[in-house]
């Protein structure tokens, strides 16, 4: 018997975690095993699986807790796997057992079948600007669209339909069952109607009775700012239509950004590495900065090195859940190309210089003296 899988364990979060931390651990996930960044990896592309799998059932609150009593009382589904005339194997697991239950007390048990269409997975690529910013985009994509004809029913004129028979129009036939513990009763879907409760008596022309129609869609997409690789927007009833009548599934549009030459990103925070000028870093001065819409000027303090980094508040990403910040990286650019009479100003200004300065030197030529055994200096 095939072992359960723990959505839990496969999310990286506990039992008792909040609908919150369950969003923040498929998130971060989906970015890590998303199939675009491995596209020749099987293992990446069941685990990218897996966690879809364990996101649809965590993050929705009723099959959360139908999960949850399922992983607490195993035993219900088949009694660790015993069968024969002794064990399980004829039940259909602890629904069926509930189903004898409400019938000895003359209640009346249901089963839902889950008709719902298939839902249908796009990635869409965005500029760097484009998610930082938001903006709209249309798309197009093919698709089984409800048959506008029948709406659906795959009855001609949608109305070219009967009550079954078998199941009264109920969708749901009972089976008596003999066990050790005696006759049970257990609800299904009808066989001859397909849990619908109608059966067609004339196929709808346009969509042979099938109840959909292949045709191309297209819709526009509202991209929220701070939109990120991983991210997705899902749009309700934009998938697959149902082929028994049911609601059309989803349509799961996967957010690819693509990199940006100057800015990196880390969440809403940019981060830029500014060249700046020999003199304007000894000296101190003004120098422009890419922003996301604009330049902006930044002072610069004297004898700034190599590696600084300056925060500017608010200049990272706007969104509706907060701004970013910018960093600003600094590298000063030396001059490499330089005149007789450039290098002895130099030379002068370096022994004129702050004797701290010249202390810090020969203390790390002492350092690296030590560790060599020569100074190399």
């Amino acid at each position: 018997m095939a072992e359960k899988k723990n959505y839990y364990e496969i999310l990286g979060v506990s039992k008792n975690a909040t609908e919150e931390e369950i969003k923040a651990a498929y998130k971060k996930l989906v970015k890590q095993y998303h199939p675009d960044l491995h596209p020749n990896d099987k293992l990446a592309a069941e685990k990218f699986k897996e966690i879809n799998e364990a996101n649809e059932v965590l993050s929705d609150k009723q099959k959360r807790a139908a999960y949850d009593y399922e992983q607490e009382h195993p035993g219900m589904g088949g009694m660790g796997g015993m069968g024969g005339a002794g064990g399980f194997s004829g039940f259909g697991g602890f629904g069926d057992i509930f189903d004898s239950i409400f019938q000895g007390f003359g209640g009346s048990a249901s089963v839902q079948r889950d008709t719902t269409g298939e839902d249908i997975q796009l990635t869409l690529s965005l500029s760097f600007m484009d998610a930082a910013k938001g903006c709209s985009k249309d798309i197009a994509y093919t698709r089984n669209e409800p048959c506008p004809s029948c709406k659906g029913t795959g009855a001609k004129d949608g109305s070219a339909l009967r009550t079954c028979s078998k199941c009264g129009g109920k969708g749901q036939v009972r089976y008596a069952q003999d066990t050790m513990f005696g006759r049970t009763v257990r609800v299904g879907a009808c066989p001859d109607c397909g849990g619908r409760g109608k059966i067609i008596t004339e196929k709808c022309p346009d969509c042979k009775g099938k109840g959909f129609v292949r045709r191309e869609t297209r819709i526009k997409l509202d991209i929220p700012a701070g939109a990120d690789t991983g991210s997705y927007i899902r749009k309700r009833g934009y998938g697959q239509a149902s082929a028994e009548g049911g609601a059309p599934g989803d349509l799961i549009v996967v957010l690819r950004v693509e990199p940006h030459r100057i800015f990196q990103r880390k969440g809403m925070d940019l981060y830029v590495e500014l060249p700046v000028p020999f003199r304007t870093a000894a000296l101190g001065g003004t120098v422009k900065v890419p922003g996301l819409d604009d330049t902006f000027d930044y002072q610069i303090p004297e004898g700034t090195q190599t590696g600084t980094t300056f925060t500017v508040r608010g200049k990272g990403i706007r969104s509706r859940n907060g701004t970013g910040n910018l960093y600003i990286r600094v590298f000063v650019e030396v001059p490499t190309r330089l005149t007789r009479e450039q290098k002895k100003k130099i030379q002068d200004a370096a022994e004129s210089m702050d004797l701290k300065q010249y202390d810090k030197a020969k203390k790390y030529a002492d350092s690296v003296g030590a560790l060599y055994g020569k100074n190399p200096y």
